[in-house]
């Protein structure tokens, strides 16, 4: 797995960030049996770069705590079986990675909600990680069949990591 990690805020996160990514996108892997070998741009922001972003690519004038974007089409949610190795788009043709998407996270919203729902940053950091795996894997929460779901995949993710606090 190639993680490109970027820290762009310039408040820090009194935890080890990286682990706890890494650790998050590991198990949403294993538990969604990806059969690849994946590349995965994360960028951790502040409230002002996300809203520029969500502003850009959402139409929304406002800060939000995570996006995601994935670099494939998926017909089901979770389903490999639909990528051609083949194709140069989605596999790094150097690395023979899967391209899966970018991640964008802002710092101080983890910061803001472990306070508003009294867990620790590191499971803010982590819940947010699993949420934007689950986008990435093709997994909405529009319609409330897809949420359960959803959130389900999100909360395994946490439990197997036993991160609860």
């Amino acid at each position: 797995m190639t993680l490109n990690l970027e820290y762009e805020a310039e408040i820090k996160l009194q935890l080890d960030y990286e682990t706890i990514i890494s650790k998050v996108v590991d198990k949403a892997l294993d538990l969604e049996n990806c059969p690849y070998e994946i590349e995965l741009n994360v960028i951790l922001t502040d409230n002002k770069e996300i809203r520029e972003i969500n502003r850009e690519y959402r139409d929304i004038d406002a800060p939000t705590d995570v996006l995601s974007f994935p670099m494939i089409n998926y017909e089901t949610p979770g389903d490999f079986s639909i990528l051609d190795e083949e194709d140069n788009d989605t596999f790094n043709p150097e690395t023979g990675e899967l391209l899966l998407g970018d991640i964008i996270i802002s710092v101080e919203k983890v910061m803001e909600q472990a306070a508003e729902f009294g867990h620790s940053e590191e499971r803010e950091l982590a819940f947010l990680t699993a949420h934007s795996m689950m986008h990435l894997f093709g997994y909405d929460h529009m319609e409330d069949e897809e949420r359960i779901v959803m959130e389900k995949k999100q909360r395994q993710v946490l439990e197997e990591l036993i991160i609860y606090r």
